[in-house]
C-alpha cells in the first residue's frame, strides 16, 4: 500500500487548499478512505471520511467548508478545503482505515 499526499502549503485565513491523494498497491475503489490532522503533542484526528458507496462525514468544525471526494479511475483521494481558519492547521494524512495505512502527510499552515 502506498498514499502519497500533495497540495499543502501556507495559505491565509479565508483562502483555500485542495489536497490530493495518490493511491497505489490495493484495490482503492473497494475501501473507505478518510482525511486526518495532526497538530503537535495531539493524537491524530479523523476529519472526513468517505465509504465505497460514496458515503460522507465530517467532524463538526469543517461541516460546511471541507469536502472529500474520490477519484476511483485515478486510484485519487481529494480534500478542498474553504474558509481556512488557523485552528486548520496541521499535518493531513490520507489513509485506509480497514488497512491501517496513511501515508506520509502533507503541512498545512493558515496564517496571516
Amino acid at each position: 500500500v502506498q498514499l502519497v499526499e500533495s497540495g499543502g502549503g501556507l495559505v491565509q485565513p479565508g483562502g483555500s487548499l485542495r489536497l490530493s491523494c495518490a493511491a497505489s498497491g490495493f484495490p482503492f475503489s473497494q475501501y473507505g478512505l478518510s482525511w486526518y490532522r495532526q497538530t503537535p503533542g495531539e493524537a491524530r484526528v479523523q476529519v472526513a471520511t468517505m465509504s465505497l458507496f460514496g458515503y460522507t462525514d465530517y467532524i463538526e468544525a469543517v461541516k460546511g467548508r471541507f469536502s472529500i471526494s474520490r477519484d476511483n479511475a485515478k486510484n485519487t483521494l481529494y480534500l478542498q478545503m474553504n474558509s481556512l481558519k488557523p485552528e486548520d492547521t496541521g499535518v493531513y494524512y490520507c489513509g485506509v482505515p480497514a488497512l491501517e495505512q496513511w501515508g506520509q502527510g502533507t503541512q498545512v499552515t493558515v496564517s496571516s
